[in-house]
């Protein structure tokens, strides 16, 4: 009997091509003379729906274990990238190194992806780089937002000439160093600890794991991180008079604040980008891009825990601004408070998205914002204005001109102290990964954003402290 098949007719019955059809075809040749080739077909489909039962079959029993063994092996459930990366802006090209660029790229291919830019002080970070702008539709990417959860910048203004304070630097330094404490793992204890309403939020008895880190919280509070995190004083220059925050024209004593959410945030980051990492599974370029649905219980507890963080971030600057003040019994003229690596719910062309700035500044129009230069260069008081090819954001300050570990190879305690000296800067701690060269020129970067911000005041760092450790973090 002429029962001869061949592919076509296993595919037309189920059978797919590949090394199970191939091996139906090489098993059933010359066998099975007697049956008609329907016959076949219909054994041979047989086998494919009910493969336990011919694991014994002395022809097909090879088949019948092939085709379990298949259908034990997990689908491929990789998320696809997009082919083409989506277009995105970017300011301070000629500044920006090819590692930011590329790492823009790919999160402009993910399928959640609706608008980005890249800010001039952007370099190379993990998965979103620093100083990358990215809208998202329902989904929010936990190293998008970053391991510092809320890091920010706070300015006091002080009704303080700067010549009070020059007359009396050692006064300003003993406050500075006697109400501040750095460095990774390091928080207040007993008497020494304090207070502030964050911490007996709900939100805190989210989860276990969240609930766990409420001791570690409370310790921490009014603490600052190691790496790039400062307290400093510095002499602010208003050249006009500013209605808004109702500041005369005329240079005052500030003082500037940069930490974020410090053991607490990064617990939580670590935590959820783990979680993201095994529920959203991307090509291994995009891995650190791993993100959480919004209408997911894992994404709704991250966005809470995010906010949370935020809040505690807040807090720590709200503690350390109020010590000061009250060491140095001043009056506070003015306030400003911007943060990055954050995610905002925002409308973008109509539709509300998720915008991640991972160190970038908010910049609506109108919105305040602080952007430091180094502990040597400017920083400058900004106000927004709204550009929407930078989604209403700008940089958050002058951004890395070499990494940390190229930066301890290449500059010197020397090199770092004759910088120190010609600027008249006093600098408490601090590693040489820190040191004013291993930033971008914030003039430069400043230029490249004049259609993003307007600049209010300039700030001068005067007295500076950052952790003794350098460049370890929580």
């Amino acid at each position: 009997m002429n029962n001869i098949l061949n592919g076509d007719d296993l595919i037309k019955r189920g059978y797919t091509p590949g090394k199970i059809l191939g091996l139906a075809l090489s098993l059933t040749e010359n066998k099975f003379e007697e049956l008609s080739k329907e016959a076949l077909i219909s054994l041979l489909v047989e086998v494919k729906t009910k493969a336990e039962d011919f694991l014994d079959h002395k022809i097909l029993g090879e088949l019948a274990t092939a085709i379990i063994e298949a259908d034990a092996v997990p689908e491929d459930d990789t998320i696809a990238l997009s082919e083409e990366a989506a277009a995105y802006t970017v300011y301070g090209s000629d500044q920006i190194e090819e590692g930011a660029r590329k790492q823009m790229n790919i999160a402009m291919r993910l399928p959640v992806s609706v608008a980005g830019a890249l800010m001039p002080d952007a370099h190379q970070g993990y998965g979103l780089p620093i100083g990358g702008v990215l809208a998202t539709r329902n989904a929010i990417i936990p190293y998008g937002v970053g391991v510092d959860i809320g890091c920010r910048m706070a300015l006091s203004v002080f009704d303080i000439s700067e010549s009070h304070f020059h007359a009396h630097e050692a006064q300003f330094k003993r406050e500075l160093i006697a109400h501040t404490k750095f460095g990774a793992g390091h928080g207040f204890h007993g008497r020494y600890k304090a207070d502030h309403e964050v911490l007996d939020r709900e939100t805190f008895n989210l989860t276990p794991m969240i609930k766990n880190l409420h001791d570690k919280a409370y310790s921490q509070l009014g603490s600052s991180g190691g790496g790039n995190h400062f307290v400093e004083w510095g002499i602010i220059e208003f050249e006009k008079d500013d209605e808004i925050l109702t500041i005369p024209k005329g240079k005052y004593l500030a003082l500037l604040t940069h930490s974020g959410s410090r053991g607490f945030g990064a617990t939580v980051a670590g935590y959820y980008t783990k979680l993201a990492k095994e529920l959203c599974k991307l090509p291994q370029e995009a891995a650190n891009l791993a993100y959480l649905d919004m209408n997911s219980e894992a994404g709704q507890e991250y966005w809470l825990a995010m906010n949370l963080a935020g809040d505690y971030a807040s807090a720590c600057h709200e503690v350390i601004h109020k010590k000061l003040t009250k060491a140095i019994g001043a009056e506070v003229l003015a306030t400003v408070e911007n943060h990055h690596n954050f995610a905002w719910k925002e409308v973008w062309n109509g539709e509300e998205v998720i915008v991640h700035r991972k160190g970038a500044t908010p910049a609506g129009k109108g919105v305040m914002g602080i952007i430091p230069g180094s502990m040597t260069a400017p920083g400058f008081l900004v106000r927004g204005k709204g550009e929407t090819a930078a989604i209403n954001s700008a940089s958050h300050g002058a951004g890395r001109l070499m990494s940390r570990t190229k930066a301890i190879k290449n500059i010197s305690r020397d090199q770092m102290r004759a910088i120190l000296k010609e600027h008249k800067v006093t600098l408490i701690g601090a590693g040489l990964d820190e040191a004013p060269m291993a930033y971008k020129d914030i003039n430069l970067v400043m230029d490249a954003q004049k259609e993003l911000v307007d600049v209010v005041a300039r700030f001068s760092p005067k007295i500076v402290r950052m952790a003794d450790d350098g460049s370890r973090e929580d």
